[in-house]
């Protein structure tokens, strides 16, 4: 049986040359190919290297990173690119494996890990491990922009003034995003700032924006949910009267509507708020399918949904009508 490290090794032996370990500066007339994980970490990738990259995302929208396991297809990608970029903090945990033997081979670099451990979240449930959804806080995303950056520049160093500026542009581009999600998320009342969504992948949101979060699972959408955990979170619910839960693109809505079912029969009334992008963005094309259009959903739909005061089609007008 050929296993993904045996077939990753023979891949990167007759890929590059000798195991190379440190970067290998990309000639000056070719684009940077360059592999991400996710949609997220891809865009920063494209936002930032501009025309000089070509880069390939494994993970397309509405798909789980906790429990994505990597194709063949996508090990020969990763072993003919320049540069991996992943999130890290265990976000890929099925692919941990494989990026770690591809680091002999190929730069490999994660992004969140660019977050210092002070401004990370830790998880009493998960020892000595970090809440990996650092992109929820645009201010902590600005640390993954400048890591792209760095990385981009290690392997193609002629690219410096290309990847300074634009990674200056959405730089500005966050920090108006921020001032935006400032303003309308705090229009929504005090007694209404509960999120309560399908897993953690909020608490970097809600301490940015002092909303307090509940998720039906744990930070991985692996952990399990016991009738237990649904019973007390109904009577959360019940007690602060929680007029909206969400749903999310990337994890099933099916522990999120027997919520919504467990709290009706109780007499208290909550319904579904709207679809977030959590761990994965929209579609390919679709302003929703960009880091700045699924942050801008996000808020704007948690807004409304929870009582705020929200601009028509968000933050530019771009949203899709039934945002």
């Amino acid at each position: 049986m050929v296993t993904r490290r045996t077939l990753l090794k023979g891949l990167g032996s007759g890929i590059l040359a000798g195991g190379l370990s440190a970067p290998v500066a990309v000639a000056a007339d070719r684009p940077l190919k360059v592999v991400a994980t996710t949609g997220m970490i891809a865009d920063a990738a494209r936002r930032v290297g501009g025309d000089l990259v070509e880069v390939k995302a494994l993970m397309g929208p509405g798909v789980d990173p906790h429990s994505y396991r990597q194709t063949r297809t996508d090990i020969v990608a990763t072993a003919k690119a320049d540069l991996v970029l992943w999130n890290g903090l265990y976000l890929e945990a099925q692919m941990e494996e494989v990026l770690a033997e591809l680091a002999r081979r190929v730069p490999v670099v994660a992004l969140a890990e660019a977050v210092p451990e002070d401004r990370r979240i830790a998880h009493d449930d998960y020892a000595d491990r970090f809440d990996p959804h650092v992109w929820m806080d645009p201010g902590l995303w600005r640390l993954a922009v400048l890591a792209t950056r760095d990385a981009l520049l290690s392997v193609k160093p002629d690219g410096a003034a290309a990847f300074a500026a634009n990674a200056d542009a959405f730089l500005s581009e966050l920090d108006r995003l921020e001032a935006y999600s400032s303003r309308v998320l705090s229009t929504v009342p005090d007694a209404a700032r509960v999120l309560v969504t399908a897993h953690d992948a909020f608490n970097y949101f809600g301490r940015a924006y002092g909303f307090e979060v509940v998720g039906i699972q744990g930070i991985s959408t692996e952990s399990e949910t016991g009738l237990n955990r649904m019973t007390e979170l109904v009577g959360l619910i019940v007690e602060r009267r929680i007029a909206a839960v969400f749903v999310e693109s990337s994890v099933s809505d099916r522990l999120v509507r027997a919520l919504v079912e467990g709290t009706t029969a109780t007499g208290w009334s909550v319904r579904i708020g709207g679809k977030l992008y959590s761990d994965a963005m929209g579609a390919a094309g679709t302003y929703e399918g960009t880091y700045v259009g699924m942050i801008d959903h996000n808020v704007t739909v948690i807004a409304k949904g929870l009582g705020g005061n929200v601009p028509p089609r968000g933050m530019s007008g771009r949203l899709s009508a039934g945002s």
